[in-house]
């Protein structure tokens, strides 16, 4: 009986193939998406849920305010963007700056059966950013009704 490893060995990483790894994953995976004009582009990460009377999306979003969002409905597109800029002091020179601020934007195709027009409200709290986006009342399940056998 000959055994044959399912997972082959792997060679040692050495420093040259962690570089040209990371240096062909950057800009064969990340680059266009990654890179902008400006800087470097960062993406919130979310989670969207959905339950009987809608759905929720959230956006990881530390270190903003409220002001800093930007969420329009066009047709069935959902947009949600935001933008920090670095604030602008008089009388100061930096030697080192390594904050970062961020702009990002995300695209969401809404359902038929959510109510664009009057059911997306949306809140800022703890760094987590809400779209609440409520359902049609004709898409809302409802409850089981029970009949009496006569």
């Amino acid at each position: 009986m000959n055994l044959i490893s399912f997972f082959p060995a792997k060679k040692p990483v050495v420093s040259n193939d962690l570089f040209d790894f990371a240096f062909d994953r950057f800009f064969r995976d990340d680059f266009p998406a990654a890179f902008n004009g400006n800087g470097f582009l960062k993406t919130p990460a979310i989670n969207i849920a959905e339950n009987a009377g809608g759905y929720r999306i959230e956006v990881a979003a530390p270190g903003l305010v409220k002001e800093d969002f930007s969420v329009k409905v066009d047709g069935n597109l959902l947009t949600i963007s935001a933008k920090k800029e670095a604030a602008k002091t008089e009388g100061e020179k930096y030697t080192s700056r390594e904050f970062s601020y961020l702009k990002f934007n995300r695209t969401f195709t809404l359902p038929e059966t959510v109510d664009a027009k009057e059911g997306i409200s949306a809140n800022y709290e703890n760094g987590i950013l809400n779209v609440s986006l409520a359902k049609k009342i004709e898409a809302k399940p409802e409850s089981a009704k029970v009949i009496q056998v006569a």
